[in-house]
């Protein structure tokens, strides 16, 4: 069965760092784009980031440009969120999604996604 495992959240300071890890396993995860998307308190669900299925593009939501890192360990089932210079709005449930199509790419909430982890909690302090 398809599984996807978010990790690293925690309390981070503004201006601070975070590293997210999302452990996937029971497809091919190098056949398949993969998105982050976040859900603040009281809030929507905002699309965050998208990356290809090799790694080789990425894309982001205009509100965390310049400050994250979307990236894949293919090798691994693994992709990560690196959060850089982080801020108070950023704090929300964070979720790792599967796009549904091989080698598709997913940049927004519209896309077609079919697995969705559990999700990881980030709390930034001002």
């Amino acid at each position: 069965q398809v599984q996807l495992v978010e990790s690293g959240g925690g309390l981070a300071h503004t201006g601070g760092s975070l590293r997210l890890s999302c452990a996937a396993s029971g497809f091919t995860f190098s056949s398949y784009a993969m998105s982050w998307a976040r859900q603040a308190p009281g809030k929507g669900l905002e699309w965050v980031s998208g990356i290809t299925s090799d790694g080789s593009d990425t894309y982001y939501a205009d509100s965390v440009k310049g400050r994250f890192i979307i990236s894949r360990e293919n090798a691994k089932n693994t992709l990560y969120l690196q959060m850089n210079s982080l801020k108070p709005e950023d704090t929300a449930l964070y979720y790792c999604a599967k796009c549904s199509l091989i080698n598709y790419r997913c940049t927004s909430l519209g896309e077609k996604y079919d697995y969705w982890g559990q999700g990881t909690q980030i709390t930034v302090s001002s």
